[in-house]
């Protein structure tokens, strides 16, 4: 059986899945070690804000660096904390310069506790009180939502999280796996969805939807093969 050009291509990129999914089996099994019983499954999910409320408390250089990634997804960001990093951009973001009270959170979408553990804690209790989901930064006790290293190019974005568990591991995973990612994956992104509308004109079946998608992406792989041989 002849691999395909583009999975021949990926062979490192399968190689790091396999340290991946080993690592997180590492991790959960500690988990439930740990908690003596077996740890609650997490979904996956990409938030887009649309200009809604977004909370963030603390105002250190942690939650500086987690402004920009709620500001780029739509979020109108608040920071609650007595004192505010000079890094946290005022002209982007609405400042209260105080202790966290729970009443900051009354309309809020999404919060992100960047402060001491303790605050951590009335920031969930307060967020549990309203259905609002926290990433508490490195205090996974006091987290719903758990945010992870991101890659984001050309239209794809992929990410890896632990479950608060080991942050700096999921940076690892995200530095290896962006050395896979082509450079043209846009062009990729472009060729599969042309691919999927004219799948979905045509009537194709789903059985055969994804062997189509492959063979048209090794089509432009070997096409760029040809292309830089030739400008060679």
């Amino acid at each position: 059986m002849v691999t395909p050009p583009i999975v021949e291509w990926f062979g490192g990129y399968a190689f790091a899945l396999v340290v991946g999914y080993a690592a997180a089996a590492w991790l959960f099994g500690r988990q439930r070690r740990t908690d003596g019983g077996d740890a609650l499954p997490r979904l996956p999910v990409f938030l887009r804000f649309d200009h809604r409320p977004v909370v963030v408390v603390g105002g250190g250089e942690v939650a500086a660096s987690k402004i920009p990634a709620l500001l780029a997804a739509g979020g109108n960001v608040t920071v609650v904390a007595p004192r505010v990093s000079a890094r946290i951009d005022r002209t982007r973001v609405t400042v209260i310069e105080r202790a966290f009270r729970p009443a900051d959170l009354d309309g809020a979408w999404f919060v992100t506790a960047a402060a001491t553990p303790d605050v951590n804690r009335m920031v969930r209790e307060a967020a549990e009180a309203r259905g609002v989901f926290v990433n508490a930064v490195d205090d996974p006790a006091n987290a719903t939502a758990y945010l992870g290293g991101t890659i984001a190019r050309g239209g794809v974005t992929v990410a890896f999280s632990t479950g608060g568990q080991a942050p700096a591991l999921a940076g690892l995973l995200r530095e290896a796996f962006d050395e896979l990612v082509p450079p043209d994956i846009a062009a990729w992104v472009e060729r599969a969805a042309a691919v999927k509308w004219q799948q979905r004109t045509e009537g194709v079946a789903m059985r055969e939807r994804r062997p189509q998608l492959l063979d048209a992406l090794n089509r432009l792989y070997e096409s760029r093969e040809r292309g830089g041989r030739d400008a060679a």
